[in-house]
């Protein structure tokens, strides 16, 4: 069996880090309480592991911990703060690069009759494209009830960016709601939701910022409070049939992941310590080098060429993306073909229809293993 390359960062970053590892299975043999139930003392300890998270969490995109609310993953912090505000109603847009879990949600509630939404575009397929014609393509959409606005800093499927602090100052300035999928940003790229403008950041624990998988955030501005999407028990006001309504409390029914969440923790501090530009860096420098090598090469065609980042979106003539993750896979190198969960995003970039190939370099990959994935390459 050979050696394991991994070119997956987009959908999960791996191996975890020593500290991660090491944070979860310390915490499940010396906190093993359950947080905030609890007066004893293994439920204090994993109340104050809780905490401390939150507190580096806050630190990295300023917030207070008390905005800090813990989810599954984005798609649980997406849904949380698209239904928690269009849920009484309304008009929203997102772009065409949206992933899945905007998509979605905002589809179904459309198809209820809840609220309705648009589509502005992105231009990712323009080489010269501007920060001017984005939000010209946003302005467009907006209506006399439009609540909110939701779109990724970065898309899941290519490296397409959009300006996040000037479309949060657009929402800011028309009294809009203004919602974030960080999802390839966080732990990348600088999120501040205060210089932003960001009413609601929903986050991947296990992606940049290196924790486990099954963890998420979703941090809230100030002053928002959202309509719950799930109640139950959370340790306060336990006499009563609502919710409270202290955050975070009031968007954390039930158990939270404590050793889960001591591993985010330890992964944020690490993301902290190698800081988040030079770890951005990293990965934009292997993805620019390998996209320009693919290039090179005859019957490959890579999506948005002229865009620079870690992702790179491709597809080979001859071959459906299945094929090629396949032949990559033979040969340990673990990609991900198909739509990766972006029907927007590849409608948008016009890919073939079995997808594409995507290849995404995070905190562990070296320019060895895109050298790795050409020589399979060059053999189809």
């Amino acid at each position: 069996m050979p050696r394991c390359i991994y070119l997956d960062h987009a959908a999960t970053s791996y191996p975890k880090p020593p500290a991660v590892l090491f944070a979860v299975t310390d915490c499940m043999k010396k906190h093993g309480g359950n947080p905030g139930r609890s007066s004893h003392r293994l439920s204090l300890e994993a109340a104050k592991e809780i905490y401390a998270c939150r507190e580096v969490a806050a630190r990295l995109f300023h917030a207070t911990p008390d905005r800090v609310v813990f989810t599954l993953n984005t798609t649980h912090a997406l849904n949380l703060a698209i239904k928690g505000i269009m849920g009484r109603g309304g008009h929203a847009i997102c772009s065409d690069m949206e992933h899945n879990s905007v998509y979605r949600p905002l589809y179904r509630m459309a198809e209820e009759g809840v609220c309705d939404f648009d589509v502005f575009d992105t231009f990712p397929t323009a080489p010269l494209r501007t920060d001017s014609m984005i939000l010209a393509s946003l302005a467009s959409k907006i209506r006399p009830d439009t609540r909110m606005v939701v779109c990724a800093g970065i898309s899941n499927i290519c490296p397409s960016t959009l300006p996040i602090r000037k479309i949060g100052e657009f929402c800011h300035r028309r009294g809009i709601l203004f919602v974030v999928d960080g999802a390839q940003s966080a732990g990348v790229t600088e999120l501040d939701t205060e210089r932003d403008h960001i009413d609601a950041l929903c986050l991947p624990g296990h992606k940049g910022l290196l924790g486990p998988q099954g963890t998420g955030m979703l941090i809230l501005g100030k002053g928002l409070t959202l309509d719950t999407l799930m109640e139950g028990g959370n340790g306060m006001d336990s006499l009563r049939g609502e919710m409270s309504e202290d955050t975070p409390e009031r968007y954390e029914a039930g158990t939270l992941q404590t050793p889960a969440i001591a591993g985010l923790r330890a992964g944020m501090e690490l993301v902290e310590s190698v800081g988040v530009e030079a770890l951005g860096a990293h990965g934009f420098s292997l993805g620019v080098g390998l996209r320009d090598r693919l290039r090179e090469i005859p019957k490959v065609t890579v999506y948005t060429p002229h865009l620079n980042g870690s992702t790179v979106l491709f597809s080979v003539e001859g071959y459906t993306s299945e094929e090629v993750g396949r032949r990559l896979d033979g040969e340990g190198i673990c990609v991900r073909p198909g739509f990766h969960c972006s029907a927007l995003g590849h409608r948008t970039l016009g890919t073939p229809d079995g997808g594409a190939v995507r290849v995404s370099f995070g905190w562990g990959s070296r320019e060895r293993d895109g050298d790795a994935l050409l020589r399979c390459l060059k053999t189809l």
